[in-house]
């Protein structure tokens, strides 16, 4: 059975205090957390607009912690169905708590994805991989592939670790402990041994708060791998 770097109860212990720590690590940035939770969900967006996917498609946000996400979802998709998935129990609990009538909400126990063939149109993770044994990150990869309905959309973004800013922050992070950062080629390399299809990689996030104002040439950057962080996005074919 698949392992995660993280136990269950490693994950449940961060639930309550999760915002406070992520805004401490990352004040660096300038930003909080809802910054990074939202641009993630405004690039999906965007990329199922390009795909003409409709507003009221199925989302499966895989590692959904205590569901950051949920609301930028039902901002840039009004007729979703969403679905939180996360190994951790408490983060759900307090998910749950806070959206139960914008989500659906789901246990993952590391290795089989509760829902069946082909039932989502978007597959969504943040920074939720390299928690993950990298030996695992395959095997789960092909069942978001499983899960993804054909012309469907796949999109995973990761820390990059080509930046060292990044790398510093993901080091002095306590729910980052064990994490392991994931080069782009190699998720890249995964994806398509998954058997997603028209593969593509943007860098993100190159400018600090202060320096927002320069915000607009990431558009021109994202061949650059210098970003603090990248998406891999695919296809289903």
């Amino acid at each position: 059975m698949t392992k995660l770097k993280f136990t269950e109860s490693e994950f449940d212990k961060f639930a309550n205090e999760y915002r406070e720590i992520h805004s401490e690590n990352i004040r660096i940035s300038g930003e909080e957390p809802e910054f990074f939770a939202q641009y993630k969900v405004v690039d999906a967006a965007n990329l199922s607009r390009k795909l003409k996917q409709s507003s009221n498609i199925r989302i499966l946000d895989f590692g959904s912690g205590v569901g950051g996400s949920v609301l930028h979802f039902t901002e840039q998709f009004p007729e979703c169905d969403l679905v939180c998935l996360d190994v951790s129990e408490k983060s759900l609990s307090l998910a749950r708590e806070k959206y139960s009538n914008k989500a659906q909400f789901a246990s993952f126990d590391g290795k089989n994805i509760p829902f069946p063939n082909m039932y989502f149109d978007l597959v969504f993770s943040a920074c939720v991989f390299h928690h993950i044994d990298h030996t695992d990150h395959l095997g789960i990869l092909c069942e978001l592939n499983r899960v993804l309905r054909t012309g469907g959309l796949a999109i995973i973004f990761e820390h990059n670790p080509l930046n060292p800013i990044t790398v510093k922050t993901v080091n002095n992070c306590p729910f980052d402990e064990n994490a392991v950062l994931i080069p782009a080629n190699q998720l890249r390399l995964n994806m398509v041994n998954a058997g997603f299809q028209e593969v593509l990689t943007h860098y993100r996030i190159f400018f600090p708060n202060l320096l927002r104002s320069l915000r607009w040439l990431e558009t021109y950057l994202k061949w650059l791998p210098l970003g603090a962080q990248y998406y891999v996005a695919a296809r289903k074919t």
